[in-house]
């Protein structure tokens, strides 16, 4: 009974030891590997029972199945026949390129980089994922031009460096200029290369470089956005986008492109105007916005198309600031007297003429010191000295126009307009200015005096008229009573008469009254003496 209770406990011990160490015993006696599903196993082969032992000169991982570090990884999953005591695993976890990164890939081993290049031309291997066929197709040692984009990925970290990077991002209103460290050198006169099609913004460094691709700064570049660029083939600088403004066009000064027909014309001796593409100054100009403009290949300049106001003042300078070196200009008049006067002198440059000033003069600050401010200063300088400075203050605005018309014909000869040309404060020397005043002063004096003596000379006529004017009025008091005297008697004597004639008329009545009477008393007495007789 002892013996089979025996018997029973050491076959159940060795089932319980083979459960707790199954992984052990089937590692030893089977050789079995299990990966599990977040890590890759990387594979050391101790020694090799049949076949070559050592790898190639210089290479340092092993596809042949040479002893050493393995090409081959294992992916997650049950394997067999990994003996122990010939296979060693290291498990690792995936390498994760996070959001906003890139994987940038050294490879330890392959072939040798051709003399001149710094970078490994990709090769297929599924993302470097699969070591074997990057060293079987052909991949080189160091720096690769591909990268890995975010994501998870099974690489061998015994073949492969990975440096994470960031994204390169190109910010709004800004421009992104590319200078390449890898390719074909620049043609002879060149300074960047030509726009290459087709590699996706630089993105894809392979198609770039078999499509021959230069060397250095690059004429193409990239706007706003995010970008997977590899920071061993491309260096980026930002710059900001050039902004025309309102009222101001740009003229275009390529440094790059083929040599083009000059369209400026027979007349134009002062440079070559081309069509856009071609080196040279540029015959249409850009209008108000905002451009993604190399400043390497290109410059632009700014030419105002509205009215451009330039003063000669000291302390006084428009917003444009390109009369911030122009003063007040000094002359001297004929009798000999320094003064000093202001100018303001107004300009306009057509659209179509932009072109023609700056091939003429580079800029707009060279059009002011080497036309406009000799050209203004020496006509007041000669018009001064034809004049002395009380005839020069009396004619100002004869020789404003004098000079408007001077200007004019000069300036149209520079593809200039001159609007108008204004002459401001005139400040003639202190002595001058004294003497000036003094005599002003005697001046005003005497017609003071002169006043004054005219009005005593009314107050005094004043006087005698109100003197005057008062005996006239006693010599008109005593006018007016020997008039009422005279009329007083007048009426008197009209009265005495009028009083006779009544009296007389009076008579006069009485006695037709009693004649009508005795008439008819006659009358009646004769009347009685008929009828009398009659009977």
């Amino acid at each position: 009974m002892e013996l089979s209770f025996h018997g029973w406990m050491i076959p159940a011990v060795m089932a319980l030891l083979c459960v707790i160490f199954y992984k052990f015993i089937l590692r030893i006696f089977f050789g079995l590997v299990i990966v599990p599903q977040d890590r890759i196993g990387l594979v050391t082969k101790k020694f090799v029972l049949v076949g070559k032992q050592e790898l190639p000169e210089g290479r340092i991982i092993a596809t042949n199945g040479e002893a050493g570090f393995q090409a081959q990884t294992l992916a997650p999953g049950v394997y067999f026949g990994k003996w122990i005591w010939q296979y060693s695993i290291d498990f690792q976890p995936f390498t994760v390129i996070p959001t906003g990164k890139i994987g940038l890939l050294l490879a330890k081993d392959g072939v040798e980089l051709e003399t001149g290049r710094i970078l490994g031309r990709k090769v297929d291997c599924d993302s470097f994922q699969d070591a074997e066929a990057f060293l079987k197709n052909g991949g080189r040692k160091g720096r690769q031009t591909a990268i890995i984009a975010p994501g998870s990925y099974r690489i061998n970290t015994l073949l492969f460096e990975i440096e994470l990077t960031d994204m390169t991002q190109i910010p709004d209103n800004a421009v992104g200029i590319i200078t390449t460290m890898e390719g074909s050198p620049l043609e002879e006169g060149q300074i960047a290369g030509k726009i290459i099609n087709g590699h996706n913004k630089f993105q894809d460094v392979d198609t770039f470089l078999n499509s021959g691709g230069y060397k250095g700064l690059q004429e193409q570049v990239i706007l706003a956005g995010s970008y997977f660029l590899n920071p061993w083939f491309t260096k980026v600088e930002m710059v900001k986008m050039t902004e025309i403004p309102i009222g101001h066009v740009g003229v275009i000064i390529s440094y790059v492109g083929e040599d083009g027909k000059d369209l400026s014309g027979v007349d134009f001796k002062h440079g070559n105007i081309v069509e856009k593409g071609h080196k040279g100054v540029w015959a249409e100009p850009i209008g108000p916005g905002k451009y993604p403009i190399n400043p390497y290949i290109m410059k632009v300049e700014l030419v105002p198309t509205t009215n451009l106001v330039l003063n000669w003042a000291y302390e006084r300078s428009e917003s444009h600031q390109l009369d911030k070196n122009l003063s007040t200009i000094t002359v001297r008049s004929k009798d000999g007297f320094p003064f000093n006067l202001d100018v303001s002198q107004i300009i306009h440059i057509p659209t179509y003429e932009a072109p023609k000033v700056i091939a003429r003069f580079g800029n707009m600050i060279n059009l002011v010191s080497q036309v406009l401010e000799p050209t203004i200063g020496n006509y007041f300088r000669n018009s001064a000295q034809d004049s002395d400075v009380i005839a020069f203050l009396g004619t100002r605005k004869e020789r404003q126009q004098s000079a408007k018309d001077h200007i004019s014909s000069v300036l149209e000869q520079y593809n200039v307009n001159a609007v108008d040309t204004l002459i401001g404060a005139i400040v003639p020397p202190e002595s001058l200015m004294k003497t000036l005043t003094d005599r002003k002063l005697a001046e005003e004096q005497k017609i003071t005096y002169e006043t004054e003596m005219l009005a005593q000379e009314t107050r005094q006529a004043l006087e005698k008229e109100t003197a005057v004017a008062d005996m006239q009025k006693e010599i008109v008091k005593a006018d007016q009573g020997v008039l009422i005297a005279e009329r007083i008697a007048d009426a008197s004597v009209k009265k005495a008469t009028g009083d006779a004639n009544s009296v007389r008329l009076q008579a006069t009545a009485e006695g037709d009254r009693l004649k009508l009477l005795a008439t008819g008393e006659a009358e009646k007495q004769g009347c009685w003496q008929k009828q009398k007789l009659r009977k």
